[in-house]
């Protein structure tokens, strides 16, 4: 893998101008790279712990810069060795956002332009690679280590990082202005209930009853916009799972992070260059079925595996957790109805809303609003169906107030006033909610 590298292990640099005292700094780490790489053994470097390649490869370039007489200070030096460790070793010019703890969201559009989403708002970096071969090379890199490709015949691909940041890529000739890579950097701390409730996405009230749902096996879906927060509140929500129980995830593309001990992780498979070996969404949800699962847990409902989900949940798969993407609860189900008519069957609508309505408990919406910031907007409770019509009951709302100052959203989590119907089989399963809430909150 690293013999690759040879040919395309050059970038600019995010961290140091162009040119330091009328020298092109840029220019010399790609002849400083050309050398380094005609002295060293890159399959020898290659078998070694990271740690210690990086060393070796450190050792050289200052080695090589001091031979040179690199006309560079060694704030400047140091800078120029750690980029060229990246080049050879990471994912070059990305390697500096990756390693930043503020950027949750990594776009480049081309070689000359990228973009970070740093405290749910979008900045320009001044990230920039050497050309459009070299950003091609580096997504080369990526998806070859999950056995993937990208290319003219196949020019879109999803992957992942090795930290599980999910990647999703589309290059030329679909891409009209140069490759694109967008990268939804994979959180290793794992936030909790507490925590969201300290950022103000969820009341605690609200929080108390969603874990109790979890706990007692009512059937979760969770609804909400890209990029609203909806995997994130999936991994906290599986968090609550009994340790017991035996688990099944279904991605594609796997970022959840469960910590229960007994979790099988299953993710699916693109075509390969032949346009065959594709495993789908669907025929893992009717494998899981198979897998004496005491929960499924599927990362996001795109198509036809929608049937086989609710079909689970129908027939004794309880406590089920999935996300949709909808700009509301109703929205959510709605686009339910669409995915299973997309598997062809010749279905009633009335029919498959009786499914719906009987499957799904509790209906979760997130959202992330005009501050950047993601939260709860609703919890509502599925309670049957009125003729054609599936009724639902509002629990919980955010109740919007304004913009502070600042530009933040002002508002409120309430409680609606309704007490819900599964109440009652919370209180069965020796967890009583306290119906206090529903009237305190009331606005």
């Amino acid at each position: 893998m690293l013999n690759e590298k040879k040919s395309t292990l050059l970038a600019a640099s995010p961290a140091q101008p162009p040119q330091r005292n009328g020298v092109d700094v840029q220019e010399w780490k790609y002849r400083l790279l050309d050398k380094l790489l005609t002295q060293i053994d890159l399959m020898v470097v290659g078998k070694l712990q990271e740690d210690l390649a990086r060393a070796k490869i450190r050792e050289a370039a200052l080695h090589l810069m001091q031979s040179e007489s690199a006309p560079f200070s060694g704030p400047i030096r140091k800078a120029l060795v750690a980029e060229i460790e990246d080049e050879i070793m990471g994912l070059g010019p990305l390697e500096p956002l990756l390693r930043d703890p503020t950027v949750a969201d990594i776009m480049v559009n081309g070689f000359d332009t990228v973009y970070v989403e740093r405290h749910g708002r979008i900045e320009r970096t001044d990230v920039r690679f050497k050309d459009n071969d070299h950003v091609l090379n580096i997504l080369d890199r990526i998806v070859s280590k999950i056995g993937r490709r990208v290319d003219e015949s196949s020019p879109m691909v999803d992957a992942r990082l090795a930290d599980g940041s999910r990647v999703n890529a589309i290059i030329p000739p679909l891409a009209l202005d140069g490759p694109t890579i967008s990268i939804r950097r994979f959180s290793i701390d794992n936030l909790t209930v507490d925590n969201l409730i300290e950022l103000g996405s969820l009341a605690p009230e609200a929080a108390d009853i969603i874990q109790k749902i979890v706990i007692c096996r009512l059937n979760v879906l969770i609804s909400g916009g890209t990029g609203s927060g909806k995997t994130t509140l999936l991994n906290i929500l599986s968090g609550f799972i009994p340790p017991r129980e035996r688990i099944i995830t279904i991605e594609d593309s796997a970022e959840l992070q469960l910590q229960q001990p007994h979790v099988v992780r299953l993710e699916t498979r693109p075509p390969n260059i032949e346009g065959k070996g594709q495993v789908t969404s669907t025929d893992l949800v009717r494998n899981s079925l198979r897998m004496r699962p005491d929960r499924i847990v599927i990362g996001e409902v795109r198509g036809g595996e929608a049937f086989d989900m609710l079909q689970a949940m129908n027939t004794g798969h309880d406590g089920s957790l999935t996300t949709v993407h909808a700009n509301s609860p109703r929205d959510g189900l709605t686009r339910i109805e669409s995915m299973v008519t997309m598997t062809g069957m010749k279905l009633p609508m009335r029919a498959i809303r009786a499914q719906i309505a009987s499957a799904i408990n509790v209906v979760i919406q997130t959202e992330r609003m005009e501050d950047g910031k993601r939260r709860v907007v609703s919890i509502q409770e599925i309670q049957g169906m009125e003729g054609d019509v599936i009724t639902m009951a509002e629990i919980f709302a955010f109740r919007r107030k304004g913009l502070d100052e600042d530009g933040n959203v002002v508002g409120e989590f309430c409680a609606t006033g309704v007490v819900p119907k599964f109440a009652d089989q919370l209180k069965r399963r020796g967890f009583p909610l306290d119906l206090k809430m529903f009237r305190a909150f009331a606005r």
